[in-house]
């Protein structure tokens, strides 16, 4: 699914006008990663918990040749958590 999926989508649901509906999902995912990219965590009820994570540097390894390393170095990445309902409704598949 696309966000242009999940537009149409809830705009046929609720009779919304596609470019409203663009606005409101555009301005959701904006405010979302604001709160990470300022090392807030983000929560939402029975979907998930969107989470910062530290990755201590280490060294890879080029599986063509493995006798050359390279050094990864530390980072932030997002982690995400399903919510009660999501894992619920995943676990069913």
């Amino acid at each position: 699914m696309t966000k242009r999926d999940l537009v149409v989508r809830i705009s046929t649901e609720t009779g919304v006008n596609q470019r409203i509906v663009t606005n409101i999902v555009q301005k959701t995912l904006d405010h979302i990663i604001s709160e990470l990219s300022a090392g807030r965590g983000v929560e939402l009820r029975n979907f998930g918990v969107f989470s910062l994570k530290r990755r201590k540097k280490r060294i890879g390894r080029n599986p063509n040749a493995p006798t050359n390393t390279v050094q990864i170095p530390e980072r932030t990445v997002v982690k995400f958590k399903p919510g009660k309902v999501m894992k619920e409704k995943v676990t069913k598949l």
